[in-house]
């Protein structure tokens, strides 16, 4: 049987009216129909048919739509409150309308927004300094996200190699990592999944196991310009690098004269409880290069590479630049970022360190719970089966929380997250997985 079309009906039962002749049925018709008409006219589509017809379907997106935020929590269009635990993706560090940060931006946005990089402005001088001395790193340079500011650091390695010997060009990257989506910043992701339909990517690129010391010796040498990591892979399942690991990292590139970048991007800027999850290690392990987005501006687009004097020569005048990055408005939100995040890094240790013993717990519970990793406010809980269904039910119970690398549960809260907030995220995932039926071996 046909799919029921409304406009079809009412078309039907008018022309119905007209050859039997009935004046009420006649009447009905046309009323009907142009009832249909105006209604058609009044009522829009809504804002997922929108983006069914004119965007890119590039996204699977989650049967919500969200509407507004307030601390830790969402609401969607029908008022449903969601407790957050992705927070865009690491991206909204210090939640929904955080006084502060709001007081801010709103300020400064009817100031000014944007000036371009052929002027000075209040605030990109302040927040360089301020990430400099976070880093003990010398300079910044702004972008606006973080496969961009990997493209920046690819570039400056690049450069420094073919200033050594035109030779020098190869970059040793991991397995299982994740830098961007951009062709430069996909060529140094070890993810065959992300890689595969755009080959041939950027030559000489080198990947090793994670924490893999053997390996990652026999392929640095003279020709490498560049080792580049996340000291917590976030896209890869929320698995740490040893410190044994990293160290021989800055070994072999100071060995052979080869830049070393830490990808911070998603595990950095107080994510893991320190300001850049190098400063984990006792002493810190010191890159040339770092790159930055996600939290950095609490929700506005904001990305950076900060690097020592060494890196930072490849980039003479001309050789590099961006139009939005580092706009005063971005700049503006960052320095209180980093004002109100000197408040909360002790906090941030804390409840996660408690989130973790709560799903330690949970998961004595739970059989196929495997694994619980994680650092800080970055964390992941492996099952022994696909989650993405977990995620869906999690939705439907009013919380929000994401599935990595097809096994791997990943809670990004914002930073201002509370133990209470840990307590409803254990209750709602016990409910959810109290209902889960693993799937039977085969």
């Amino acid at each position: 049987m046909e799919e029921s079309n409304p406009g079809t009906a009412l078309i039907v039962t008018f022309r119905a009216g007209c050859i039997f002749g009935h004046p009420g049925a006649i009447w009905i018709g046309f009323s009907i129909f142009f009832y249909t008409k105006w209604m058609e006219a009044v009522t829009p589509p809504s804002v997922i048919d929108l983006e069914k017809q004119y965007l890119l379907q590039n996204y699977a997106r989650l049967p919500v739509v969200l509407q507004r935020g307030k601390g830790c929590y969402v609401y969607d269009t029908s008022g449903k409150r969601y407790l957050d635990l992705l927070a865009g993706i690491g991206v909204n560090s210090l939640g929904y309308a955080h006084p502060r940060l709001t007081k801010v931006i709103r300020e400064q946005a009817g100031r000014m927004i944007h000036c371009s990089n052929l002027y000075y402005h209040e605030y990109a001088g302040p927040l360089a300094e301020r990430i400099a001395r976070a880093s003990g790193l010398a300079r910044v340079f702004y972008c606006n996200s973080g496969t961009e500011a990997n493209e920046t650091a690819l570039k400056m390695a690049k450069g420094y190699g073919h200033a050594i010997s035109s030779g020098k060009y190869e970059i040793v990257a991991l397995d299982n990592s994740f830098h961007g989506r951009t062709i430069g910043a996909l060529s140094v992701t070890g993810q065959e999944s992300y890689r595969r339909d755009f080959e041939p990517l950027m030559p000489g690129v080198r990947f090793v196991p994670r924490n893999d010391i053997t390996a990652l010796e026999q392929v640095v040498n003279e020709r490498t310009c560049a080792i580049i990591m996340e000291l917590v892979q976030g896209e890869g399942g929320i698995h740490a690098m040893t410190e044994e690991y990293v160290r021989k990292a800055r070994e072999l590139a100071d060995r052979h004269n080869a830049l070393l970048i830490f990808d911070e991007i998603q595990c950095g800027v107080g994510r893991t409880g320190t300001y850049f999850a190098y400063q984990l290690f006792d002493p810190a392990i010191l890159p040339d290069i770092i790159t930055v987005a996600k939290p950095i501006a609490s929700g506005l687009a904001l990305g950076l590479v900060a690097c020592n004097e060494r890196a930072a020569g490849v980039l003479t005048p001309g050789k590099h630049g961006t139009t939005f990055g580092g706009g005063p408005l971005v700049c503006r939100a960052g320095l209180e970022f980093f004002n109100i995040l000197d408040e909360l890094l002790p906090r941030i240790t804390e409840v996660g360190s408690y989130f973790r013993m709560r799903l330690t717990e949970m998961q004595r519970q739970f059989s196929f719970i495997k694994e619980i990793r994680g650092v800080g406010l970055m964390i992941g809980v492996e099952l022994e089966f696909s989650c993405k269904p977990v995620v869906l039910d999690c939705l439907e119970n009013g919380m929000l929380i994401n599935c990595t690398h097809d096994y791997t549960l990943r809670a990004l809260p914002p930073y201002i997250v509370t133990e209470q907030e840990v307590d409803r995220a254990i209750t709602i995932l016990k409910r959810v997985f109290k209902k889960t039926k693993p799937p039977q071996a085969a």
